[in-house]
């Protein structure tokens, strides 16, 4: 809080106990929140600096694997290129062809199968089984075939189509006819193309899938040395590159992609987006990543399209998370040139060490903090508590909160005649609330109306009423009769403050509320409408606990109006009452007492009814003649709260 010095500067105050404590906590923070930052930072980028280490480690790693795959694939087609053997047709050499080519297929586990094709429509082709099962699904290979050969021979203008298959030593296992084939090699994409390309060079065909397996593959082909016409090709399987990129994944999160020179997706490390991928290309062959939602993957485009990827590592967000992409191409040999390795992984994966030691910084920190309160409450507590005690005991006699003793025993003389002077003051104050309602005058205080006038104010004002309570005082000793009363005044009181009102009067077994008055309340009407049901509501369950304990019954009627009346301190000027007067406190009265002639709880007036808030429930009663008016009074029963807040306040 603050006070007003005569200087007219306003100072701050507090207790010892919370200036101590400010001073120690901000010594902490000042000294552990920066190094727990300066070690943070530290961390962070020591782990930023590792990831992008390993990141270019593992797209190199990834290069050296794809450069692995398409020199497989390039070696063989070259080889196969320069020898003779496949300079005629099958079924000539066909022995030295099966041969060769089987060989190559038990050497490399990245070609899923290598072929010939002739300008007649000849072709011969060796396929790995073992390196593709699904051929083996496919063709329904006998048990043990490792490889399958497949030759389609020109014979009198027609097309003869047979395979064989051999186990893994190469030996044939057994032979069929295909009658069904329509297979010309000459109508194929990498046969044409092969031949537009230059003399002895190869080319690259794809990515597509296979209309025999549907497998993913790359084609590599080049025209043989002995005969233009003849193609030599290999089919490279491009979900190896996949399983390859998912193996030497960095972290749990990695995720590889491979795009070709127009920066379509060929590759991915996920084996679900590669089914997606080879779904795409059944329905687009020049989509840049076909049927893939993927964000990181909608980044990586547009990385590719703003980035060098010679060598490029970017650190960005993607939906709110931040990743770091490793960028790389590669460019050994023309039939890979353009092809762009891309590494991505979200940032978290390699600074969650750092976190987890700045979550352990900040623990101890937080510790040495709660540490650093403690002692200074302590500290703080040894040296004030005596004043701590007298501020606490001068607070209460502000409060008119009396219970509680003030004395005390100090080695300072002046803290020990303070606290001799506000005992006396406590017992005072405290013979003094026995006479005048202790609530009643706090309110008075805090509305500043101190003074012996009265004045003119609109109050709802509350009667209540036991029914034969004569009768239950004589029939039960006078100490029962007290402890009872004493119980319900207790409920009642608690229940009339906390609806903001104030009980000005116990009259015998009755009390007189009021709302409105000393402190204003707009609300008054529907505080003291939600009063009366809650102190029905009390009574009951007091009467069930009474019947429970064999107790009495006290069946409790309310009465209810609203109105102006005259509010304020009556009395001589020695001995003042706040009250209210006037035909307000009269007509809530009467209310009270026609419960008799209705059999009803709780009554209230139309001014009551005008006045409540939407959401009680009235019945309409009619006009009733009162003690000492000579005007009717209409009456209301107050039900309870409708189910319908918005319906207006009275219903018939």
């Amino acid at each position: 809080m603050a006070t007003e010095p005569p200087q007219g500067r306003t100072v701050w105050m507090g207790p010892l106990r919370v200036h101590l404590s400010v001073v120690i906590v901000l010594l902490l923070l000042a000294t552990s929140l920066p190094l727990i930052w300066l070690s943070y930072q530290q961390g962070r980028r020591l782990a930023i600096e590792s990831a992008t280490t390993k990141m270019q480690l593992l797209s190199r790693h990834a290069i050296d694997h794809y450069r692995n795959v398409y020199g497989h694939g390039y070696v063989a087609v070259s080889m196969a290129a320069a020898l003779d053997t496949f300079e005629l047709p099958p079924p000539a050499e066909i022995g030295n062809k099966r041969d060769f080519l089987v060989r190559v297929l038990s050497v490399s586990r990245y070609l899923d199968s290598i072929y010939a094709g002739y300008p007649d429509g000849s072709f011969v082709q060796a396929v790995s089984l073992e390196t593709n099962p699904r051929w083996g699904e496919v063709l329904a290979a006998p048990d043990g075939a490792a490889f399958a050969l497949r030759t389609i021979e020109r014979e009198a203008g027609r097309s003869i189509a047979k395979w064989t298959f051999l186990d893994g030593s190469e030996h044939v296992i057994s032979q069929r006819v295909d009658d069904k084939s329509t297979f010309d090699p000459t109508r194929r994409e990498w046969y044409n193309a092969a031949h537009a390309a230059p003399e002895n060079e190869a080319i690259a065909v794809g990515p597509y899938t296979t209309a025999t397996t549907g497998a993913l593959t790359l084609t590599i082909a080049q025209r043989n040395h002995y005969a233009n016409d003849v193609v030599l090709g290999a089919d490279l399987l491009l979900e190896t590159m996949s399983r390859l990129l998912a193996e030497n994944a960095a972290s749990e999160h990695t995720v590889g992609f491979v795009f070709d020179e127009r920066h379509r997706l060929i590759a991915h490390s996920n084996a679900a987006m590669m089914k997606q991928i080879m779904q795409g290309l059944e329905t687009s062959r020049h989509s840049a990543s076909p049927g893939i939602n993927d964000p990181v993957l909608a980044k990586v485009q547009e990385l590719l399209e703003h980035h060098d990827p010679t060598n490029s590592t970017v650190n960005t967000e993607v939906e709110g998370r931040r990743y770091l992409f490793e960028i790389s191409a590669i460019d050994s040999t023309d039939l890979v040139d353009g092809t762009t390795v891309v590494m991505a992984a979200p940032l978290s994966d390699f600074t969650a060490e750092s976190r987890q030691l700045v979550v352990r910084a900040l623990a101890i920190s937080a510790a040495l903090l709660l540490l650093g309160v403690i002692a200074a409450l302590v500290v703080s507590r040894l040296i004030t508590r005596s004043l701590q005690t007298l501020t606490g005991a001068a607070r209460d006699i502000g409060d008119l909160e009396t219970d509680r003793s003030m004395a005390m025993a100090s080695h300072i003389t002046e803290i020990a005649t303070l606290a001799s002077t506000l005992e006396t003051a406590r017992h005072a104050l405290q013979t003094f609330a026995l006479y005048v309602p202790r609530e009643l005058v706090r309110r008075v205080v805090a509305s500043g109306q101190a003074s012996e006038d009265a004045s003119r104010l609109e109050v709802t004002v509350l009667f209540s009423d036991i029914r034969d309570f004569t009768t239950i005082s004589e029939a039960n000793p006078p100490e029962h009769v007290v402890a009872l009363l004493s119980d319900y005044f207790e409920m009642m009181n608690r229940i009339v403050e906390r609806q903001n009102g104030v009980i000005v009067q116990y009259l015998g077994d009755s009390i007189y509320a009021m709302w409105n008055a000393p402190t204003t309340n707009p609300r008054h009407v529907s505080d003291a409408c939600r009063c009366a049901l809650a102190l029905k509501q009390g009574v009951d369950e007091l009467n069930r606990a009474n019947r429970a304990a064999g107790r009495p019954e006290l069946v409790t009627r309310f009465g209810l109006h609203t109105g102006v009346a005259v509010v304020g301190n009556v009395g001589a000027r020695k001995r003042l009452q706040y009250t209210a007067m006037g035909d307000t406190v009269n007509v809530a009265s009467r209310l009270e007492g026609l419960n008799k002639s209705y059999g009803t709880t709780i009554l209230v007036s139309r001014a009551i009814v005008d006045r409540a808030e939407p959401g009680f429930s009235f019945r309409p009663l009619g006009s009733a003649h009162a003690k000492g008016r000579h005007e009717e009074i209409e009456v209301f029963e107050l039900g309870g709260l409708s189910s319908h807040p918005d319906t207006p306040a009275a219903s018939s």
